[in-house]
């Protein structure tokens, strides 16, 4: 059985201040800062909140990893999120922290962060769909930069690059690509889902992820093709009365 390390083992450091919160604000008096943390009573050693004075950024927090000594970085708004990244050095975190925390922008907050964080979205403070929509392709299109997936990133560039599917809100499941006319869930009823080959193989083109395969073909471009012959024609009507953002 592989059981999880005592997190004060793993921890000590942490465990010495009694929680990551503590350990974290003592870090930050170490740099001359403050940060708004607070204890997570379930497991304080390993995660902490942060508030933020931006109303609309919310669920954000630090957990540590709990097989290796690591800590990542979550910050969402509104419910979706928004920047994250992850470092073996307990020292970066608090200027991460702080410019979350009182405001700066996510370009701001990733340029002066000394460890990898991504942020593909932007935020969308008054939640409209049109702006949600473009933020999540834009979201899609570096998590598909960077996926190592050259296949999967053929199809999110092919789906953005149709304005007919670039309208509606793209969504995943199991790296299968699916798309809606909302940003809120449930992404129902579903009209395709397509699933992309590992290596050698076909995309896959099924009604919804777990549903049996319609059609095989062996490009991005014709997957997209199908897709977009799919889409429902009163969804159609109703997306194209949609400005089209980030094209």
């Amino acid at each position: 059985m592989n059981r999880e390390p005592n997190p004060a083992i793993l921890y000590p450091d942490v465990a010495a201040h009694g929680s990551l919160a503590a350990a974290l604000q003592a870090e930050a008096a170490a740099q001359g800062m403050s940060l708004p943390l607070a204890v997570t009573s379930s497991d304080p050693l390993r995660h902490a909140t942060i508030t933020s004075v931006v109303p609309h950024r919310h669920s954000s927090y630090v957990a540590a990893w709990h097989h290796e000594r690591n800590w990542a970085f979550w910050g969402s708004s509104n419910d979706r999120l928004m920047i994250c990244g992850s470092t073996k050095d307990i020292r970066e975190l608090p200027q991460v922290i702080r410019g979350w925390a009182e405001g700066a922008s996510l370009d701001e907050i990733r340029k002066t962060a000394t460890f990898d964080l991504l942020t593909g979205r932007f935020e969308v403070p008054d939640n409209n769909p049109a702006d949600v929509i473009a933020s999540e392709w834009q979201w899609l299109l570096k998590e598909a930069d960077r996926a190592d997936w050259p296949q999967y990133q053929a199809l999110v560039e092919s789906a953005h690059a149709e304005p007919k599917l670039r309208r509606l809100y793209p969504y995943t499941s199991h790296w299968a690509l699916g798309f809606a006319e909302k940003p809120d869930g449930p992404y129902t009823p579903s009209f395709v889902s397509i699933g992309s080959p590992h290596g050698a193989g076909d995309y896959t083109i099924r009604e919804c992820w777990n549903g049996p395969a319609l059609h095989h073909v062996t490009t991005a471009a014709e997957a997209i093709a199908i897709a977009v012959e799919r889409i429902p024609a009163d969804l159609l009507q109703r997306s194209s009365e949609h400005p089209v953002r980030g094209s």
